[in-house]
């Protein structure tokens, strides 16, 4: 009987304050109150609420025969203590039904685990913590980075923190020719499971599911059951992994995605398909080892790091922000630690991504207008928490506010530069793509053009022409001022 495992992921950051609405070295408070409760209580309404009512249902309806698992991040969870502490409530009611499972990762939904171990292992005690003090019960033995990145380096990090098994992505490059439908093993950890993310059924529930342009639309619940019972008998499990905000902001309501959910589990559960939790997958045994070299996710196409650091903006802006990790590590302000975890959270630096600014597609949940936006106020940011930082370690020394100025100033003119760089040649791409289009059109009236010009005869002066005079045109005077 195959398995299936539904994990829902919810991580949502906390905005930033454009520069322009604080001082650098005066106000050192960075977070946009208004758009972070606005936007949580959007999420909440759209769809964490009507989405737990429904599986709630479920839960009643099939008993134990219906199960979920959920990675709720840490600043997610500190949200819905600021500003709706009823989701908090409706997450707790699905707890004590014992047949939902908490899956532990980063608590800021931070790509810490690429660059700093002690970081890394300290987010995930943190939000192991929350999740136990905020639902009453243990996380899973299961852990999910951010993004769902993972490499052997990360796995081997995961299973000395004493977790069993790893969500990764199923990659086509990496499993090759083989199946995300079943367990795998760390070739370099043995002991350590992977579940892989079947990407094909995720994202077509994701981002399909409204696409009226689609081959397969609509899906419905039926279909999907349908599609899982033409696998491979053989294979064992699928995992189904997605943002829960797809129900309901992704995919809005009038697209019938929650209809879609609540008969989901009917459909499956009819067809003899098990819900399980991911230590339930646990028990079954891996079918072969996989190696992962570099780190992969479960963003884009790609499946890599590129929508983080993708280009030279997120670089520097990832490896300034890292390079302070030592001496925040030597303070003991409380604010200055809170704010270097709110700063490391994945989306800022997905932000800047430049990777399909060109074609005019961004996030939509992405608050700036370009990837250089985002750059110049997390820069800027980050410059202001630099300072506080040298005040609290180095109290007796001066800091040259001046200078800081001076340097973001400059920045400034830099990323002006880019910019305009960019524009162009997006006018050159544009341009190119239409003299393309253009060239069989054009094709014979240039060949007539340089045909004629050839058999024109050319003309030989034989009287001189007068110059006709012209007018100078009055100067004109300077206003006063």
């Amino acid at each position: 009987m195959k398995k299936i495992c539904l994990n829902f992921q919810i991580h949502q950051p906390f905005r930033l304050k454009r520069y322009r609405f604080f001082n650098i070295s005066s106000d050192h408070y960075y977070y946009d109150d208004y758009a972070n409760e606005s936007y949580i209580r959007r999420m909440v309404e759209l769809s964490y609420l009507p989405a737990n009512r429904i599986l709630l249902d479920a839960i009643r309806e099939h008993k134990d025969k219906f199960r979920v698992s959920f990675f709720i991040s840490g600043t997610t969870l500190d949200q819905f203590e600021l500003y709706a502490p009823e989701a908090l409530t409706s997450f707790r009611t699905l707890a004590d039904t014992g047949c939902v499972e908490f899956v532990a990762g980063t608590d800021a939904y931070s790509l810490a685990s690429l660059v700093d171990k002690d970081e890394f292992v300290a987010q995930v005690e943190t939000h192991k913590a929350k999740i136990e003090r905020h639902f009453g019960k243990p996380v899973s033995k299961v852990f999910c980075n951010s993004n769902m990145v993972y490499s052997n380096e990360i796995g081997a990090m995961v299973e000395e923190m004493g977790f069993q098994g790893a969500f990764t992505e199923g990659a086509k490059h990496i499993l090759g020719w083989k199946s995300p439908n079943y367990v795998y093993c760390s070739a370099t950890n043995p002991r350590l499971k992977l579940l892989l993310r079947n990407y094909k059924l995720s994202d077509d529930i994701r981002f399909n599911f409204s696409v009226q342009a689609w081959s397969e639309y609509p899906l419905t619940a039926e279909k999907m059951v349908y599609w899982m019972e033409l696998l491979n008998p053989k294979e064992e499990v699928i995992n189904i992994s997605l943002d829960y905000s797809t129900f309901g902001e992704k995919q809005p309501a009038s697209t019938g995605i929650f209809e879609f959910l609540r008969y989901l589990p009917k459909v499956a559960i009819k067809k003899k398909f098990a819900f399980a939790t991911p230590d339930e997958l646990l028990e079954l045994q891996p079918v072969a080892p996989l190696s992962i070299h570099y780190p992969i996710s479960w963003t884009d196409e790609e499946r890599d790091l590129t929508a983080w650091r993708g280009n030279e903006l997120q670089v520097e802006a990832f490896d300034k922000l890292y390079k302070l990790a030592e001496r925040v590590k030597q303070t003991p302000d409380p604010k200055i630690k809170v704010d270097w975890k709110y700063l490391q959270t994945s989306d800022h630096f997905r932000f800047m991504s430049t990777k399909f600014y060109s074609t005019g597609r961004r996030t939509p949940y992405n608050p700036y207008e370009s990837p250089y936006d985002a750059f110049i106020n997390y820069m800027n940011v980050l410059s202001d928490f630099t300072m506080q930082l040298q005040k609290v370690a180095e109290p007796a020394a001066k800091v040259d506010v001046k200078a800081l100025e001076l340097e973001l100033i400059e920045k400034d003119r830099q990323l002006k530069a880019t910019r305009l760089q960019l524009d162009k040649l997006r006018t050159t791409i544009a341009k190119a793509m239409q003299d393309d289009d253009d060239d069989l059109t054009l094709e014979e009236p240039v060949k007539k053009a340089a045909a004629s010009k050839k058999k024109a005869p050319v003309a030989t002066a034989t009287k001189a022409v007068a110059k006709v005079p012209t007018k100078k045109a009055p100067a004109r005077k300077k206003a006063v001022t």
